[in-house]
């Protein structure tokens, strides 16, 4: 069994789709990013590489490669689930907890948990996202300029 911990923060800027966990949002606002700017997936990706032992997902997709420039972040998340799967891994489970005031993602949850399931061929139950304010404060973000997601997985040898 393998432990990773992924962290991800972005600004919401106009004129950006907001999307997560690769669902789109309806939002006046999307994250600013190089990407999509899919900061669930981005965790996710930093998660299981750092479970694999793999570096990070900024050494694996640089933002100065041209290749990515407003790609789908499911293709890191696809390439990843690759390397897990030669590497001879699973994932057992997932837990998320995506921070912010602004946009509410209560109501896309489960999509986001079927969606992620579905790309990394495990049942649904082993994903749990969760959605917190800051109830305000300006912790590591101003109150509306930005989301942040933490992410633990575990990983079990095939």
């Amino acid at each position: 069994m393998r432990i990773g911990i992924g962290f991800d923060i972005h600004p919401l800027v106009p004129k950006r789709d907001l999307v997560l966990g690769g669902i789109k949002i309806p939002h006046a606002f999307g994250l600013l990013g190089h990407s999509d700017a899919d900061i669930i997936i981005h965790a996710l990706c930093d998660a299981l590489l750092g479970a694999l032992g793999e570096g990070d997902i900024g050494e694996r997709f640089p933002d100065t490669d041209v290749r990515y420039k407003n790609i789908s972040s499911l293709f890191f998340l696809q390439s990843i689930y690759e390397l897990m799967r030669e590497k001879e891994y699973q994932v057992e489970n997932i837990d998320m907890t995506v921070l912010a005031n602004l946009a509410k993602i209560s109501p896309y949850k489960a999509r986001i948990q079927k969606n992620l399931a579905k790309e990394l061929h495990i049942e649904e139950n082993q994903v749990n996202v969760k959605a917190s304010t800051t109830n305000g404060l300006p912790f590591c973000f101003g109150e509306k300029e930005g989301i942040a997601v933490y992410c633990v997985v575990l990983l079990n040898g095939l």
